[in-house]
């Protein structure tokens, strides 16, 4: 099999696969080629397939599992995994006094902080509960729009509270057209009503002046007419 900083062959690629086929996960370790983790030891977890990418070779190295090339990694001595165990626990023994002590001390910290974590998890719980109930409220009234509209010589009203028609367009006087309008204090408003009053005004006047003409000269045929019986 390729050493360890050789990367793997093409015997030790099949070897690999075997092993994954047997229900193994041959144990690697990362070449310089692979970076920062050189001299790692990670386990084979997968081979896919090569014509895909140059990057086949499936490696775990702690919670990760990553692709690498065959140049990154090489088949791992029986006695690199021991050794990297090995000088873990050698320190250990000489400060067991003190190690226990640190884990009986680390033991207790994650768990007052769990129990802190859990009242923060309830007032996060709390916070959504409150805003449904904010939110329910506007639901209860419906936006109400009430139109007043100029067409024809006609002012009209309607009115319409959300896509339900409250009030169909129905014909209300000039006066109360004004009125309404001035309650919206926008001077451009009250100008194009004042222009519209304005018109309807003379046209009323001509049609007036026009009757009035018409009046009078059926009265003097009315006064012709009775002159004469």
């Amino acid at each position: 099999m390729g050493g360890a900083g050789q990367g793997l062959s093409d015997e030790d690629v099949r070897t690999i696969r075997e092993a994954l086929a047997a229900g193994r996960k041959p144990k690697v370790v990362f070449t310089a080629s692979a970076g920062q983790i050189a001299g790692q030891v990670g386990q084979v977890v997968e081979l896919t397939d090569p014509a895909a990418s140059d990057e086949f070779v499936v490696v775990r190295f702690g919670r990760d599992e990553l692709p690498f090339s065959p140049a990154d990694v090489a088949v791992a001595p029986r006695g690199v995994g021991r050794k990297v165990a090995e000088p873990q626990p050698q320190p250990e023994p000489e400060p067991a006094p003190a190690e226990p002590e640190f884990v009986l001390d680390r033991a207790p910290v994650p768990a007052p902080r769990e129990q802190r974590e859990e009242p923060k998890v309830e007032t996060a719980e709390a916070k959504p509960a409150r805003r449904p109930v904010k939110a329910a409220k506007p639901k209860g009234p419906t936006g109400l729009t009430v139109t007043l509209a100029y067409a024809d010589g006609e002012w009209t009203v309607a009115a319409q509270q959300g896509s339900k028609s409250l009030a169909k367009p129905y014909v209300v006087k000039p006066a109360e057209a004004l009125r309404m309008v001035a309650l919206v204090d926008v001077p451009g408003v009250h100008e194009a009503v004042e222009q519209i009053m304005a018109a309807e005004r003379a046209e009323a006047e001509q049609q007036a002046e026009k009757l009035r003409a018409e009046l009078a000269e059926i009265e003097a045929r009315l006064a012709e007419l009775r002159e004469a019986h």
